[in-house]
Parts: C-alpha cells; sequence; structure tokens
C-alpha cells in the first residue's frame, strides 16, 4: 500500500504521514542510528521529512543530510526558520544556512516556526526571494493561530501560504472547534507535530482497548485517529525501526464508529474556542 497523499493549494500532492526530527541530533553517538531511521521510513514510503534549524540547534538537519544522500529526488523536504531570523534578509541567510547543513540545493517547504518581532511582510519577502532563487518550492507556517493566520492573508503575499504546522493530537484537539474547518475552507493542510504526544497519552485504559480490538498499538490508533481526516498530514519522529514500521502500519488501520465514539469519550472534542497550543 502507498502513502496517500492530500494536496497542498498550490496543487502539489505530497504523503499525509511523513518524518518528523525534533530531538534528533543532539548526540553525535546516535546519529547514524537516527539517519538510518530516516531511511528506513523513505524505504517504507514516508517520503516527507520534517526539520528545523531549531532542532539541535542544526544538528537535526545534519541528520536528514546524511539520510537523503544520494535520495533527495525522494524527499519532500521541510524546515523553518525562527522567528528570530525571519526578517526579510535573515530568512534567506537561515535559508542558506539550512541549505548547507542538509547538503542539499532546495527545500521543498519552508515554514515560518512562529510568529516573532519582525512582520509577516519582511518574512513573506524573504520567502518570495528565496522562491525566485529556486532555494525554496512552497511556503508555509507553523504554530499560527486563526487570527495570526488572518493578519498574513493580509500582507501582500501572504496568500500563498501552503500549509500550517500545529500541535494536533488526540489530547489537544481545541483547534477543531474553529480554527481546523477554517483551515480546510481555505484550502490549507494542517501538519500535527507530536502526533502521540510524546507517548503521554498511550497509557489510557480507553485507547489501550481500542487498539486491543484491532490488534494494534495504541500509538497507531491516535496516527490512524489523525490519518483518516481530511487534509491532516501527520509527521511522528522515530529513530527506533521497529517505531518507523509501526507508524506506517498505522495506514492500514481503519477505525470504525464504535472506536470513533470511544475516542470522543476519552478525548473529548472542544465545545468552545481555545487557545492554541503549542510545545
Amino acid at each position: 500500500m502507498s502513502v496517500p497523499t492530500t494536496a497542498l493549494p498550490a496543487g502539489e500532492a505530497i504523503s499525509i504521514l511523513g518524518q518528523g526530527t525534533w530531538y534528533m541530533g543532539e548526540d553525535d553517538r546516535e546519529r547514524a542510528r537516527e539517519s538510518d531511521a530516516l531511511r528506513l521510513g523513505l524505504d517504507l514510503g514516508m517520503t516527507l521529512i520534517d526539520t528545523a534549524e531549531m532542532y539541535a540547534d542544526g544538528g537535526a538537519e545534519e541528520v536528514v543530510a546524511d539520510a537523503i544522500e544520494g535520495r533527495r529526488d525522494e524527499v519532500f523536504l521541510v524546515s523553518k526558520v525562527l522567528p528570530s531570523n525571519a526578517s526579510r534578509q535573515g530568512t534567506i541567510e537561515a535559508c542558506e544556512r539550512s541549505l548547507r547543513r542538509m547538503r542539499t540545493d532546495r527545500i521543498d517547504l519552508y515554514l515560518l516556526h512562529w510568529r516573532g518581532s519582525h512582520p509577516f511582510a519582511e518574512t513573506v519577502e524573504g520567502f518570495e526571494a528565496l522562491m525566485r532563487d529556486g532555494k525554496i518550492r512552497h511556503w508555509g507556517v507553523s504554530n499560527l493561530d486563526l487570527a495570526a493566520m488572518k493578519d498574513l492573508m493580509k500582507v501582500p503575499g501572504g496568500g500563498a501560504v501552503q500549509a500550517n504546522q500545529l500541535l494536533y493530537n488526540l489530547t489537544r484537539r481545541g483547534i477543531e472547534f474553529a480554527f481546523k474547518p477554517w483551515c480546510l475552507r481555505q484550502g490549507i493542510p494542517i501538519m500535527a507535530y507530536s502526533p502521540i504526544e510524546r507517548g503521554r497519552m498511550l497509557r489510557d485504559a480507553r485507547l489501550r482497548a481500542v487498539a486491543e480490538r484491532h490488534g494494534a498499538t495504541p500509538a497507531q490508533v491516535a496516527l490512524a485517529w489523525l490519518l483518516r481526516q481530511k487534509g491532516v498530514i501527520a509527521i511522528p519522529k522515530a529513530s527506533n525501526p521497529a517505531h518507523v514500521r509501526e507508524n506506517r502500519a498505522a495506514l492500514d488501520l481503519r477505525l470504525d464508529e464504535h472506536d470513533l465514539a470511544t475516542l470522543d469519550s476519552a478525548f473529548p472534542p472542544p465545545r468552545m474556542p481555545r487557545p492554541l497550543e503549542m510545545l
């Protein structure tokens, strides 16, 4: 089974199950194991790899470089600029540093990591310059709430945003009240980071009961819950080969109405607006 895709507003199809790299690159002794795990994910069709200049101060991007060596054309590569670097020129320079660390000539989707002090107009100008030079192919954002997204849309070129990477999982459902529907109406995919809440949700008895009914793991159920949703991309991080395979197998899991009702009872959807959550 190939990995299903969703479309960016620009029309490009990207995998709905990718690979995260947060906390990779922090220990040189783990670097080979981490890059091997990413390569295994590529072998299994999880061709979207997400990273950031912030992760291990560039160390995660260096792990990605090892993983994609000789395979760059297979990969949809995502990285992020820190808000402190997101002036027009700072965005360009940060991207060039990321390109050097990842030993590539282009980033497929370049995100503003969260809103900072630099005006959106400056960041968008930097993104547009990078696109003209072929250094990035698309741009998007991360950790922007609905008000910030509307502010972004008002600046020249702001409507070209291609994705919003957000904290979204069974325990973090606040965006479902109004924000997620708004993004989907705009055709903007949501990239769900920390899709299993760093493992904290996996001890819940009701989640485990759903997993047992399917002969699956709680993590697979949590991923399958996300992956069944239109316009949602999950980017779990795994440096263990067994976990990489476990994540990939979540695509084969089909949750029924009883499962979904059980999960809604265990992890209730929001009934009113909530502030955007971040990790």
